[in-house]
Order: C-alpha cells, then sequence, then structure tokens
C-alpha cells in the first residue's frame, strides 16, 4: 500500500520548492505564494505521472487545492476508482 499522503507532499515540496509540513487543514491556493497556475498544472501532472492516474479538466475546481486534506482525499478517490 503506497503512502499517498507522502507522495502528494513530497510533490508539492517538490513543484513549489519549499521544504515545510502538510497536515491536513495546511491551505494550499491562496496561501503559499508559490501556489499559483502554473504550479497547479505542474502538480496534477506530476500525480499523473508518479500514481498512474487520469486527471480530466472539468475534474479540476478551487476546493480540491483549498488545503492539504482536500488535495489528499481527491489523489485517494482517484486511486479508489
Amino acid at each position: 500500500m503506497m503512502n499517498t499522503q507522502q507522495i502528494v507532499s513530497d510533490i508539492l515540496r517538490s513543484v513549489l520548492q519549499i521544504d515545510r509540513p502538510f497536515t491536513a487543514t495546511t491551505p494550499l491556493l491562496g496561501a503559499i505564494p508559490e501556489f499559483d497556475s502554473m504550479a497547479v498544472i505542474a502538480i496534477l501532472t506530476e500525480l499523473e505521472n508518479q500514481l498512474g492516474i487520469a486527471i480530466s479538466d472539468d475534474e479540476i475546481s478551487a476546493e480540491i487545492f483549498e488545503n492539504f486534506g482536500q488535495l489528499q482525499q481527491y489523489v485517494d478517490s482517484k486511486l479508489a476508482a
């Protein structure tokens, strides 16, 4: 069983080039200056590449990136599908 929390946090740290811990309540979009629209695209691409999931444009909403917990839940739901 892969640890999606670790994978998602590693991707965020790599793409955003920041070194900080992420908890379920860590705010993302709008709270981290590096977290812009280009970062969103890069994060989604890395999630697809590393986890073998497909993410379509119409699934993406700001709510997914509201906080770390929301993003992890979204990834887990994609993996379970």
